[in-house]
């Protein structure tokens, strides 16, 4: 993923959730960044298959991380 990209997906992360602390770190995969809010990694955003110039963010939710039931 290019510089370019990765700059405009965070600003267009941290509008979306409201949350100034978001930054994407590049990965070794050059299709992809790692997702950070404040110093916790949440997911990862990978450029689409179609290359359209769409992305697909991926955050997995761990059941010990949620309040019980």
């Amino acid at each position: 993923m290019n510089e370019s990209d990765q700059k405009r997906l965070e600003t267009y992360l941290k509008r979306t959730f409201n949350h100034g602390g978001i930054k994407l770190k590049a990965r070794k995969q050059a299709d992809s960044v790692e997702v950070y809010v404040d110093d916790e990694f949440v997911g990862i955003v990978f450029e689409d298959e179609d290359g359209d110039g769409s992305f697909m963010f991926e955050m997995a939710i761990l059941g010990e991380d949620l309040p019980p039931a």
